[in-house]
């Protein structure tokens, strides 16, 4: 999961994450304090959902646990 940032550093580990696939998940880079960091993730790996900040703990939720959605 990759939240606002004013650098690219966490990009590559996100790309490691997803090329053993894991998942990714960005803060939309639109809404977040500083886009650098979300932008810079969308641009190094695929993301499997760019999501407002407040959306980001529900849909952790349904994943692990999708009755409580």
């Amino acid at each position: 999961m990759i939240l606002t940032g004013a650098n690219s550093d966490g990009a590559q580990g996100l790309k490691s994450i997803k090329a053993s696939g894991g998942l990714a998940i960005v803060q939309d880079p639109v809404l977040a304090e500083s886009s650098i960091m979300p932008q810079a993730a969308i641009n190094a790996a695929p993301v499997d959902a760019v999501l407002p900040l407040a959306a980001i703990a529900p849909h952790l939720m349904n994943l692990c646990c999708p009755v409580w959605s």
